[in-house]
């Protein structure tokens, strides 16, 4: 049948295979009619003949169909499936199924609205098929002279599925609920819930809908027939509306029925042992949380979801009516003898493309459905993840999911079904289902680009992997919980490592644990934050003062207050168990090089560790998730206030300089926001390095200046890998962002070595002229002013130590350092360590503190 449609208004696309060639009205049905079943389902077994298409109104995207006749339209169907060519290639010279019927493009939208297009549009479908015909993948009468070969598609009969069907996955409430549709106007349409008091969820209702929706599940259910009859080998089922949403009671998501799950009910029924076991991979962009509640405790249903999940904040998360949480995340496994056959690998962020599903097909995918073994193979085939889809935002290529589809073909025999879910870039599905359905036919997939997945990618994929090993033995390393809960004594290496720093730091310069008077803030540091405990040798010899030492943090010299995470932590895990042996394992602690280098130049150092965990005092040995960067950075700028406002404000710094890395560059930046008056009184200099957080700029609404003194006040290097770079405020940088620098290296280790003769000199640039001051007279053993212990309000006293220089002994990390009187909070003791008054010893102007190489206040 030709017809003249270049609008697509219409909505034909060729022949009509046997299951539409029936008596069929698309006339619009109206509500109570006696031929209203006439007018939109199908009359079994009533003779084929011509029809008279007609549509009197709107209903359809565009202005509405056109009167049509043809004595044509009913041809039998040609390019129906054929044996296989050879019978000793059974499998290679079979054809691949199609299913499409034109029919399933009347759901549409109630009252059309050509400016503000759905986009789970009829022609998803429309342009899917033509993509096939034009590539010579499918034949149309319309679209070719000559006749179709056994290397076309063969088109499958599409019909409804049945309530019994249905209600196999749906309830019969659902099922009632749907057929109501039938029988309402289109202003009744628009305002109908399934659930009183409950909004509809991101579905539009039609009098067709009924109708169409049961021929896209009994498209799928006869497309996974054919596979496993033999009538061909695979097949592609061209439908819509998609199902992978709708759940048992709920329309939601586009979707009205689980296409997917009803078809793999009907087989499991129907064909018993020969499909037994079906894996159902779902690469659709959103979680198929219909598929997965389906499937849940059924043992015999492998269920494997790639889809952007944003930690719960992408769609279908916060939409569910029950109030459901986190329902696509990692640790949703099945239920009992299902656990495992649930594997959701939730993206993190936007923007995962060919290598981050390659990576987690190798990695997880192909490996777990290997030992599972399935009989039956269906792919919920959403094509949003396609690079140019707006909703999912992602950048998988025609060649991508064409890789994945020659994986998913080694398994079960080969017996693979892929049913359209979402996609809504008509371009990107068709170009994407083409790729799929070539392949699906033999042609082997294009070569992939670049090939190395994200770091967030691989971030998912290792932490699904760890929590799918326990249910499955190809999965390596296996989770170590099990095994830590029977030791008697386990500990958290971060602890431990922050013990052996607390050591060595005191071994090396005296450095003890600081006080941190705040309930909230002292668990989360407890034994985080080290302060030097001694004067400097600028002024007094180390073992003059015997065992009445003083903490020089209060004295009159330059302060540094370094925020850092902890110490990296390098290791050749063993292969197949995930042990780390320690003759495989280095700790990297750059910043010590730097905590080192203020020290031996007279500097006092406050070292504050960044836990990215906080370990509980009933730790259970799980695997534990970082804390996000969030709040690490609001635990960081709490602690740094709680610093300044005890130990900064009140003592004698000559300079005071803070430096963060990562997280605490964020602390610091927001520090300074929040005191803008006391920070430009008395910092110096902010130095920060920033890896893999945000960037944050220093702006305030209130005081223009700020920005500017940040800038001569900071020195800021970012990695080179950072995100940053990629955005338009790189390409002229504001001085709110500071004196930014672009490192070569990528780490946080490479960029703190690479540039601390960078920073070091500026430091002695910004302290030269305390550095220049004489130094003071050197204290006399016995001297009872300077001997005597300073009030214990605001720091902690050092524990004691035998002056012994050939005898050390270690701090104890809670005990002596949590030691501290609650009272005079802002009590000041005489300036032990200040040099004295006079002209060696000059005193600075409040504003020598903010710059380099300031000069003394006259």
């Amino acid at each position: 049948m030709d017809i003249e449609d270049t609008s697509d208004i219409l909505m034909h696309d060729g022949d009509v295979f046997p299951s539409t060639e029936v008596v069929t009205h698309f006339t619009q049905p109206s509500p109570g009619s006696q031929n209203y079943n006439n007018e939109i389902g199908v009359s079994k077994g009533v003779d084929r003949r011509s029809q008279s298409l007609s549509r009197n109104g709107a209903g359809l995207k565009g202005s509405g169909l056109k009167l049509q006749h043809s004595t044509d339209l009913l041809d039998p169907r040609l390019d129906r499936p054929h044996p296989a060519k050879y019978a000793r290639l059974p499998y290679a010279t079979a054809q691949t199924g199609l299913v499409y019927d034109v029919r399933m493009r009347f759901h549409v939208e109630p009252v059309p609205n050509e400016a503000d297009m759905h986009p789970e549009d009829p022609r998803r479908i429309h342009a899917i098929f033509e993509a096939f015909v034009h590539a010579g993948l499918a034949w149309t009468k319309t679209g070719s002279g000559d006749g179709p070969t056994k290397f076309h598609m063969g088109r499958i009969d599409a019909r409804e599925a049945t309530k019994e069907e249905v209600c196999l996955v749906h309830t019969v409430k659902h099922w009632d609920f749907i057929q109501t549709l039938r029988s309402k106007t289109a202003e009744e349409l628009q305002g109908m819930l399934q659930h009183p008091g409950q909004p509809t969820d991101s579905v539009y209702f039609s009098s067709n809908t009924p109708f169409c929706a049961g021929l896209s599940a009994g498209g799928a259910i006869e497309a996974c027939r054919a596979v496993i009859l033999g009538k061909v080998k695979n097949a592609f089922a061209v439908i819509r509306p998609p199902g992978h949403h709708a759940e048992r009671e709920d329309v939601k998501g586009f979707c009205f029925y689980d296409n997917v799950s009803i078809a793999t009910k009907v087989c499991q029924r129907e064909f018993g042992e020969k499909c037994r076991k079906v894996f159902i991979l779902d690469w659709d962009v959103h979680h198929g949380n219909g598929i997965q509640q389906a499937h849940y405790d059924d043992p015999n249903v492998l269920y494997i979801s790639l889809h952007v999940h944003l930690d719960g904040r992408f769609y279908p998360e916060g939409s569910f009516w029950d109030r459901r949480q986190a329902y696509g995340d990692h640790l949703h496994c099945g239920k009992g003898a299902a656990q495992g056959t649930n594997v959701n690998v939730p993206w993190k962020a936007h923007g995962m493309g060919d290598a981050d599903y390659m990576y987690a097909f190798q990695q997880v995918v192909m490996p777990i459905a290997t030992e599972f073994a399935p009989d039956l193979v269906i792919i919920a085939a959403g094509f949003d993840a396609a690079e140019g889809d707006v909703l999912g935002d992602c950048f998988v290529t025609p060649a991508g999911y064409a890789h994945m589809t020659h994986m998913l073909m080694s398994l079960a025999e080969g017996r693979l079904v892929a049913c359209l879910e979402g996609g809504y870039n008509l371009d990107s599905i068709a170009r994407s289902a083409c790729a799929v359905a070539r392949t699906m036919m033999g042609e082997p997939p294009d070569r992939l680009q670049d090939m190395k997945p994200s770091s967030k990618g691989v971030d998912v994929v290792k932490r699904v992997l760890r929590q799918q090993s326990r249910f499955w033995s190809c999965l390596y390393p296996k989770d170590l919980s099990v095994h830590l809960a029977g030791l008697p004594h386990s500990e958290r290496m971060h602890d431990v490592v922050r013990k052996w720093q607390a050591t060595t730091l005191w071994d090396e310069h005296d450095m003890a644990p600081l006080f941190i008077h705040k309930e909230q803030l002292s668990k989360s540091f407890e034994n985080q934050v080290l302060a030097t405990q001694v004067f400097p040798t600028t002024y007094i010899p180390l073992r003059t003062l015997v065992d009445n030492r003083r903490p020089n943090y209060m004295a009159a010299c330059p302060l540094l207050i370094i925020l850092h995470d902890p110490p990296e932590v390098l290791a050749s895990p063993d292969p197949r168990t995930g042990k780390l042996e320690l003759h495989n394992t280095w700790l990297t602690d750059t910043v010590k090089t730097y905590v080192d280098w203020a020290v031996k130049h007279g500097f006092a150092v406050i070292d504050v560790n960044l836990p990215k965990h906080v370990t509980a005092d009933d730790d259970d040995a799980e695997h534990e998730e970082t804390d996000s960067v969030d709040y690490r950075t609001r635990e960081a700028t709490q602690l740094l206030t709680y610093l300044w406002d005890n130990y900064v404000e009140i003592n004698e710094s000559t300079h005071v300089i803070l430096m963060g890395t990562n997280t605490g560059h964020g602390a610091i930046v927001n520090f300074i926001k929040a005191n803008e008056e006391r920070a430009q009184a008395r910092m110096t200099r902010a130095i920060s390095f920033v890896e893999d957080v945000p960037f944050q700029s220093c702006k305030s609404a209130t005081n223009e200046d700020l920005a500017k003194w940040y800038f001569f006040s900071s020195l800021v290097y970012i990695s080179t890998l950072h995100n940053f770079w990629q955005s338009e405020y790189a390409l002229k940088i504001k001085k709110r962002f500071g004196r930014v620098s672009r490192s070569a290296e990528a780490s946080i280790s490479d960029m703190l070595l690479a540039h601390k003769d960078e920073v070091t000199a500026t430091l002695l640039r910004d302290t030269a002229a305390w550095r220049a001051q004489k130094p003071a007279k050197q204290v006399e053993q016995g001297d009872s002013e300077l001997a005597r212990r300073p009030p214990i309000g605001n720091f902690a006293l050092s524990p004691s130590k035998n002056v012994d220089p050939n005898r050390i002994s270690s701090p104890r990390l809670s005990a002596s350092a949590n030691d501290a009187s609650p009272s005079g909070r802002r009590a000041k003791s005489p300036r032990i360590g200040s040099p004295p008054k006079g002209p060696s010893a000059p005193k600075y102007a409040p504003n020598s503190r903010n710059g380099a190489s300031q000069s003394p206040a006259p």
